[in-house]
């Protein structure tokens, strides 16, 4: 087929999936370095989707906001708003990479040129949602292993789709602030009036997830971070919502260096993260972030499905990554936690 010169990338959500896409997106930019690459996101995940090198344009929408409501006057203004949006620019190629019904109708209203074709997956595959209207709606559907990795699923889609081959190297391609001495820290981190100005490198544990049975226990990050703190790290602890606030605060008590982070929006969050000298999480989008920004990390599964949305526990060339998941249930204990960042290529301190 003739290379693509506007490709439309259809990911709406969750912030783990769109975390995940972004590889895909390196792989079309290594395929077709002349081409403009679009993403529709939901809005509260565009500033990451943003953050992707390779990405023109980032088209926000609120369609889980407008479901809630879908007869108000102002969802009627919003979606019209949205949709002229959207209809700025006529594609190539429109790939739904989310399987979903409201991603096939958000495939289905943009523009392609004359020649230009929508793809989507032909079927569902372990773990993920599917739904029907995506392969109505696409001119292409492309079947794909029924076991296969998040991040895997959306870089086969794009290359069936378009007949290329994925680059060897997994690169996410998501920008965070450096952590080089001539970079700033975040303002967050600095300011005169923060009463924890960190003196020393901060790991951040990622305790935060939309289901409680992905939880760690409260004990076990406490005990993994006096582990931390002996070994000459501080712990900052990331939270969203009045709940997590909660349990970053006990986390902290229970500790000598800790910090509660502020709440902040998903790109300062980024930066901060960038800062840290590493994660420690649980199955969450934070934590996928952390893996994006190639930080040494351990994620926390307390279900087998670290092989579907984990990190690899060997890079490319079969060597030890930088990132590792560690699977136990009913949950893994502080020692095997422990035990696996230490394993990692994790800065080496005086103590």
């Amino acid at each position: 087929m003739k290379a693509p010169h506007k490709i439309l990338i259809v990911k709406l959500s969750s912030l783990g999936d769109v975390v995940h896409t972004m590889p895909a997106v390196q792989d079309l930019r290594a395929a077709f370095p002349h081409a403009r690459i679009d993403w529709v996101v939901e809005r509260g995940f565009a500033p990451l989707a943003a953050r992707c090198e390779g990405v023109a344009r980032v088209i926000p929408c609120d369609i889980r906001a407008w479901s809630k409501r879908p007869l108000a006057a102002a969802t009627r203004a919003a979606w019209r708003t949205f949709k002229a949006d959207l209809q700025q620019d006529a594609y190539d190629a429109v790939i739904d990479l989310q399987g979903l019904s409201k991603s096939a109708l958000v495939a289905w209203l943009a523009r392609t040129t004359p020649d230009g074709r929508r793809y989507a997956m032909a079927n569902q595959t372990e773990g993920s949602g599917y739904e029907a209207p995506t392969r109505w709606v696409a001119d292409t559907a492309i079947a794909l292993e029924a076991h296969v990795h998040a991040v895997e699923r959306g870089r086969l889609l794009c290359a069936k789709a378009l007949g290329y081959t994925p680059a060897d190297a997994l690169r996410f391609g998501l920008v965070g602030q450096s952590k080089a001495l001539s970079a700033p820290l975040p303002k967050h981190l600095g300011h005169a009036d923060n009463p924890f100005v960190p003196r020393k490198p901060l790991v951040a544990l990622v305790h935060g997830t939309s289901r409680v049975d992905k939880e760690w226990p409260l004990e076990h990050w406490i005990a993994l971070g006096r582990r931390l703190n002996d070994a000459g790290f501080g712990v900052a602890l990331p939270h969203a919502g009045a709940r997590e606030l909660a349990t970053s605060q006990a986390i902290a008590a229970g500790l000598d260096e800790a910090w509660v982070l502020p709440a902040v929006g998903l790109d300062v969050l980024t930066d901060t993260l960038a800062h840290c000298a590493g994660v420690v999480g649980v199955d969450s989008g934070v934590s996928h972030i952390a893996v994006a920004l190639d930080l040494p990390h351990v994620q926390i599964y307390n279900f087998d499905t670290a092989w579907r949305t984990g990190p690899a526990a060997l890079d490319a060339r079969g060597k030890p990554a930088r990132q590792c998941s560690v699977y136990a249930e009913p949950c893994p204990d502080v020692e095997s936690v422990w035990s696996a960042w230490e394993a990692l290529a994790t800065p080496v301190l005086s103590r």
